[in-house]
């Protein structure tokens, strides 16, 4: 069997979990893992992996069938994926929402000047939950769509608060309201403000001699992350950061609720959820699964960008049609 060969380009905890996910999966290899620190200094989980910096990319391309991009949104992918997509395939889970339009146009003009392929914004949100949010929504016309996060660590929120000025170390929590949750489930399709749906918990180690009131108005005022939540900055000691925030859980809830029938009468409720311990992890499984993909679609000769709505399930699977129409469908 050929196996596809993955790169990882970032190794922190999104490029662990995807060399760990590499291991589930017997049709895959790692090829590599690029880095922008010094290449000696990073020691993979993997006995034997190549760790190159990602200066000397370029040069491996021949030697990669997908590269996954492990940076954050905030400020590494919207430049690495199109700088990347010029020589490889590429995967990344980049997840502001608001953004994601011009991500996908700007990545869609570089793979297909290039003749690559790429995939963006995947994991579970954005990813999994816009498939349910798709799903839901077509076979509930008459009807409203609610997202929850959490309780958990937002990755790309944590990454945000991480690069405000003066802060040491921090870490995110989503936190859904329940009253909110429990309004929809109600079938009574309440209108529910951002601000309503969830709350943002913050915990900051300082650096020191930093301006603690700045930090706390940065990160409550950074559009597209914390303007529209009631949001809480606690700042706590490097000790009760390693004791209590060392952990990555996440999860949350896709729900639709809808009527159909005679007079539109009945009411319908569509829920899906997931709960996660390990935020990274998961996602780490969902872009392997992706990566899958877009090997067999290049090999059909799919070029540019595409995100999950464009993705059939089947591609997903290792398993061939005949096995998935005998064992799933």
């Amino acid at each position: 069997m050929e196996k596809l060969r993955i790169g990882i380009a970032g190794y922190g905890n999104l490029g662990r979990g995807v060399e760990l996910a590499i291991r589930q999966n017997d049709d895959m290899e790692l090829a590599g893992i690029f880095t922008r620190r010094a290449p000696e200094t990073v020691k993979p989980l993997t006995p034997g992996a190549k760790v190159y910096s990602i200066n000397d990319a370029e040069a491996m391309k021949d030697s990669i069938d997908v590269l996954i991009i492990c940076g954050g949104s905030a400020t590494d992918l919207p430049k690495q994926t199109p700088a990347l997509a010029k020589n490889f395939n590429v995967i990344d889970s980049f997840d502001t929402h608001a953004r994601i339009p011009e991500h996908f146009a700007n990545v869609d003009k570089a793979a297909k000047e290039s003749g690559h392929l790429a995939f963006i914004s995947l994991g579970w949100d954005p990813g999994l939950f816009s498939l349910n949010r798709l799903y839901a929504e077509s076979i509930l016309p008459n009807g409203k769509s609610y997202t929850f996060w959490g309780k958990g660590v937002s990755q790309g929120h944590s990454d945000a608060i991480r690069r405000v000025e003066g802060v040491k170390r921090g870490i995110q929590y989503t936190v859904p309201i329940e009253a909110a949750m429990d309004a929809v489930r109600s079938g009574s399709q309440p209108e529910l403000t951002t601000r309503e749906k969830h709350k943002r918990e913050c915990f900051i180690v300082p650096k020191e001699g930093a301006d603690l009131a700045k930090i706390e108005n940065d990160i409550k005022t950074m559009k597209n992350y914390f303007d529209q939540y009631d949001t809480t900055v606690h700042f706590i000691t490097e000790e009760e950061f390693e004791a209590e925030h060392n952990k990555m859980p996440h999860g949350g809830f896709v729900m639709r609720s809808g009527l159909t029938g005679d007079g539109e009468k009945t009411h319908q409720m569509i829920e899906y959820s997931l709960k996660l311990e390990s935020n990274p992890e998961f996602t780490a499984s969902v872009l392997i699964c992706y990566a899958r993909a877009l090997g067999r679609l290049y090999k059909e000769g799919a070029t540019g960008c595409k995100t999950a709505f464009d993705i059939a399930p089947a591609y997903l699977s290792k398993l061939s049609g005949e096995e998935l129409r005998a064992s799933m469908l």
